[in-house]
């Protein structure tokens, strides 16, 4: 448990020494400040959601604002929305405390965020008639383990007649960026274990998933000294068929960019672009699989229900049979 309260620590330190939250470019014109998820850019005709996730004691826009400047790069017109003219952006807001997040239970809140997420989620594809439309999750540190949990495990079993809803943020997700988020931990550390064990099913193999995982090159100011929060072996495990990369940038700036020159940006925005392109028809084909699997899948439970009929009747006349 030492190894897991230290990372954590580190964590609770980095983010509580820029807390300070001032309206970044691009949110200006967000007035629902309170929603969960709010969208922050919308192309015309968007073919792709790209849903950013922040991390513990983060905020759903200043961990994507630069410092220096305050410039959201998510929703600045002349940043991503540029770069990505296709898709509809938006950012996820979750109760990020340290305090939620440690102690017995962690897994468990991080569960009830995923579900919370997903609902969120599908009430709002579902208003916008795009229940079928690609995801790409941009994820800083521990958002990207709520993500995992939630796109990769909790989304994947929801296939039941009345909850089949649910599944469809499983079956529409194609990439995930991974920014800092520690995959890997000692043994004893109950989210860093519990990352561990889900880091098998993140396998694109399995889903025919996009992933990148980026690391931060740079030491971060704990306080008492300098060090990096996530390593690079825990933020970007080697597996086929991802990327990985390094950010010239601490663990609390790896997600900020000042400008389009910035370090870092292009390698960004160019595997977004690539994944936006792509995904359209490669989701197309997975749902057109789904469908098939489910429809499968009902066929089999009437068939079931039809046989437990079928032996109830048989009960039924052996009882009247018997008591006549």
């Amino acid at each position: 448990m030492r190894r897991s309260s230290s990372l954590f620590k580190s964590l609770q330190r980095v983010h509580l020494r820029s807390s300070s939250v001032t309206t970044p470019v691009g949110e200006a014109n967000n007035s629902d400040e309170g929603a969960a998820l709010t969208e922050v850019y919308r192309g015309e005709n968007p073919e792709i959601d790209i849903v950013a996730v922040h991390g513990i004691n983060g905020d759903a826009f200043s961990t994507f604002s630069a410092k220096s400047n305050n410039r959201f790069w998510l929703g600045d017109p002349d940043m991503l929305p540029r770069d990505v003219k296709n898709s509809r952006i938006m950012t996820y807001r979750y109760p990020a405390s340290v305090a939620t997040m440690l102690g017995g239970t962690s897994s468990d809140r991080i569960l009830q965020h995923a579900q919370t997420m997903i609902a969120e989620l599908v009430a709002d594809r579902e208003l916008e008639d795009a229940t079928e439309r690609p995801i790409i999750f941009v994820c800083h540190s521990l958002g990207g383990i709520i993500v995992k949990r939630q796109a990769l495990v909790y989304s994947a079993s929801r296939t039941g007649r009345h909850i089949n809803h649910l599944h469809s943020i499983y079956v529409s997700t194609y990439g995930i960026l991974f920014f800092g988020t520690p995959h890997q931990g000692s043994g004893t550390a109950n989210l860093a274990t519990f990352a561990q064990r889900i880091v098998d099913v993140l396998l694109p193999s399995k889903l025919d998933l996009r992933v990148y995982f980026f690391w931060e090159q740079d030491k971060t100011d704990l306080g008492y000294k300098f060090d990096y929060v996530v390593t690079e072996t825990s933020a970007a495990p080697i597996l086929d068929n991802t990327d990985r990369a390094g950010l010239r940038a601490d663990h609390r700036g790896m997600c900020r960019f000042v400008s389009r020159n910035a370090p870092g940006y292009k390698l960004v925005a160019s595997s977004l672009l690539r994944y936006s392109r792509d995904a359209p028809r490669a989701i197309s084909r997975r749902w057109r699989i789904e469908k098939d699997m489910l429809r499968s899948l009902r066929q089999q439970e009437l068939r079931n229900l039809r046989e437990e009929d079928e032996i109830e009747d048989k009960s039924e006349a052996q009882t009247i049979k018997a008591e006549s």
